[in-house]
């Protein structure tokens, strides 16, 4: 199967699309902060970055879900800075400052290329939203130079639909997070009291482009969506209420991963809310849920 990008690329509307997505960096409304710094003339957003996407790191991870991860590895590049912010963020050192080399379009596009050379499933986009702009630019080039591996967009699920459509036959397999249900929480840890408005769009969104996760026979994902749902103590994430909204307003065969791998980090570790990992009996609790909203494809399993 052919990536979704490659006739947006041939037709020009890749490019149009890479352009309507620099401009909306002035000032900036990518992302549902709406800061509006101008970015285009080098003012930085809320996210940390300027007009150019900052490469944290690199390479071939393993550590992703299994459709995406296969036998050689998902391409990833971790960009810094990030739209969301999170308190608790693992990556703290990559999503809450500028680290890492500033690209211009065709040092990305060459860092797909070499993904892409190396034998990985695809290019996996980690923290991307708020480089929108600079990552089409450089699919574009890519794309021209024999770019053909699908394209994953690896998100915080803080989306703004109206960025998401230019992504619409762009992105090929969506792994966006669903952090939280509750407003109080997510204002509290990411100071989005609106995340689970703006998931809620987002995620429909996403499903509405690429559908369910399709995998093929060699068991790796071609296109489709993947959510994440990271399990947090005292209830916090609202798993229930996430993996029914997800079992009866998008699919019961949305694949989900219910992750296990909370720890306090970041500002959190003082936080006797989320201060330390979660229980067996947590986590029990949370695939129970999953199971009982149902939600027919659990990564774990």
């Amino acid at each position: 199967m052919e990536p979704d990008y490659l006739g947006l690329h041939r037709s020009g509307e890749l490019a149009r699309r890479a352009a309507a997505a620099v401009a909306m960096m002035s000032p900036c409304c990518l992302c549902p902060r709406e800061c509006l710094a101008d970015r285009a003339v080098g003012m930085v957003g809320t996210c940390g970055i300027g007009p150019r996407a900052r490469v944290a790191s690199a390479g071939p991870h393993f550590g992703e879900e299994r459709p995406v991860v296969g036998s050689h590895g998902s391409g990833t590049i971790f960009f810094a800075g990030c739209n969301l912010l999170c308190s608790f963020c693992q990556n703290w050192d990559i999503s809450h400052t500028a680290s890492g080399d500033e690209v211009e379009p065709g040092e990305l596009a060459a860092v797909m290329l070499r993904l892409q050379l190396l034998g990985c499933h695809n290019v996996n986009l980690v923290t991307p939203s708020h480089v929108v702009g600079p990552i089409l630019e450089a699919l574009d080039l890519a794309a021209e130079a024999g770019l053909r591996v699908p394209l994953v967009w690896n998100c915080g699920g803080y989306e703004a639909v109206e960025t998401l459509r230019l992504l619409d036959g762009v992105v090929d397999i969506y792994m966006p997070d669903f952090k939280f249900w509750s407003a109080v929480w997510a204002e509290r840890l990411c100071g989005a009291s609106d995340y689970r408005r703006r998931a809620v769009e987002a995620l429909r969104e996403m499903h509405r482009q690429v559908g369910d996760l399709v995998i093929g026979d060699d068991g790796i994902a071609v296109r489709g969506l993947l959510v994440r749902h990271l399990v947090m103590p005292n209830g916090v994430a609202g798993t229930a209420e996430v993996c029914a909204f997800l079992a009866a307003e998008l699919s019961p065969d949305t694949y989900v991963n219910v992750m296990d791998q909370y720890r306090p980090c970041g500002d959190t570790r003082d936080d006797r809310a989320v201060g330390r990992p979660i229980t067996s009996a947590e986590y029990a609790d949370a695939l129970a849920a999953a199971r009982a909203a149902g939600l027919r494809r659990l990564d774990h399993e």
